[in-house]
């Protein structure tokens, strides 16, 4: 499904030569454009937050607790301009960059997971044939939150414009598009292989433990030194390495997915710098008051890390059903308008995320809302998110046009 949806982003991007913010701004009235940018900007915030905290965790470990996690944040926090002084010397230097980060996450779980020495059978049954207890189903939808990332995909149609193409020309628009699906395919596929590394390493070292229950991004690398590591192999120091590249590339994408969002949906003209200062700003002052009131090691973090990828899974179709259809409308996309199989299948997967997503909030509504007051306040809330929805999805539809020209008639 993330596949499907960085192809159908980047498609749009090389095709317009416009990433999908600007596009939506063009397409909608200026209430649902501001609308779909407040959607955004609390999915980017939800994930600059756990990213953040995660880097935050990584240097309180390799400075041995010496820096406290609210100075993790603050270094963190300068990482905007790591990307800023990047960037001048060209987009290139910034991929390079971005590279070494993935390559030292995708090396350091995969020292752990050779570690761990996992089934490659018992693997390899759990790819072909997934179990999920139905106790899990807030964490499953929390997965593909933070996998299927809504600011990435308007990241996505933006990034594909770093390369000069003719739009002019439908050969070449083509070839960008075949080598940007390659491009695409293989970033899911290192992903996919360090997604597996860290699932299964946790998996094989303590699923049906004591210490199951309580691990947490901190304690983890404790964890797993005691079960595998050495003097000799400080897999503590190895899983901290790995947390921060990770975090560290997801931290300044989203400044950079940040300030493509605000220009695009705002039509802000801003200089570089001062864009990132907003943009890191609107994450860094709430992941602060997280770093100075939670305790990394208390499960109300985890708790928080949970709700922070269902809110991100729940924005999800503030960015998918847009995409859908502007790359569904030949006014947009001329000759590169996508195919009605391709159409129906991304219908699917987005209706399908809507209805997990749908499960989701009617069982948190069920089991852990009380009183009257608040379910009536959520009651409005969902009313609200769900006729927005509708709205986006029927906009395009011959059934919205009878309907305002119904409306303007009578009026």
């Amino acid at each position: 499904m993330g596949a499907l949806m960085q192809l159908l982003s980047a498609r749009l991007g090389v095709a317009t030569g416009k990433h999908l913010a600007e596009l939506c701004r063009q397409e909608y009235p200026p209430w649902a454009t501001r609308a779909l940018w407040v959607m955004t900007e609390l999915a980017l915030v939800g994930a600059d937050i756990q990213e953040v905290i995660g880097s935050a965790i990584a240097i309180k470990i390799l400075s041995g607790g010496a820096i406290p996690l609210w100075g993790g944040v603050v270094i963190t926090a300068l990482d905007c301009f790591i990307f800023l002084f990047l960037e001048n010397y060209g987009v290139r230097k910034l991929e390079a960059f971005f590279a070494v980060l993935i390559a030292t996450m995708a090396v350091s779980f995969a020292v752990m997971f050779g570690e761990t020495k996992p089934s490659g059978k018992e693997l390899l049954i759990g790819l072909v044939v997934p179990k999920l207890s139905s106790k899990t189903i807030k964490q499953a939808v929390g997965i593909v939150g933070c996998i299927i990332m809504p600011h990435n995909v308007f990241l996505h149609s933006a990034l594909v414009q770093s390369r000069k193409i003719d739009t002019n020309k439908k050969s070449r628009v083509l070839e960008a598009v075949y080598y940007y699906n390659i491009e695409s395919i293989l970033a899911l596929i290192v992903s996919f292989f360090i997604n597996i590394c860290v699932t299964t390493v946790f998996a094989k070292g303590f699923y049906g433990s004591k210490q199951a229950d309580s691990i947490g991004l901190e304690n983890a690398g404790q964890y797993l030194q005691e079960k595998y590591g050495t003097a000799f192999f400080p897999i503590l120091y190895i899983w901290a390495v790995g947390l921060l590249a990770s975090r560290q590339s997801s931290t300044i994408t989203g400044t950079y997915a940040g300030q493509f969002v605000m220009g695009g949906f705002l039509n802000l003209r801003l200089k570089k710098w001062l864009r990132a200062m907003i943009t890191r700003s609107f994450a860094i002052i709430p992941t602060m008051i997280v770093a100075l009131f939670f305790d990394t090691e208390d499960p109300t973090m985890d708790i928080l890390n949970e709700a922070l990828n269902v809110l991100q899974s729940i924005q999800i179709p503030f960015a998918l059903i847009p995409l859908i259809t502007l790359v569904s409308k030949e006014q947009i996309m001329g000759s590169f308008v996508i195919g009605p199989i391709t159409k129906v299948i991304s219908w699917i997967v987005t209706v399908f995320l809507m209805l997990i997503n749908g499960y989701l909030i009617l069982s948190f509504y069920i089991t852990d809302v009380r009183g009257a007051l608040l379910r009536s306040s959520l009651c409005v809330v969902l009313v609200v998110y769900l006729a927005f929805i509708v709205y986006l999805i029927v906009r395009n539809t011959s059934l919205y046009s009878r309907l305002c020209s119904s409306t303007s008639k009578s009026s």
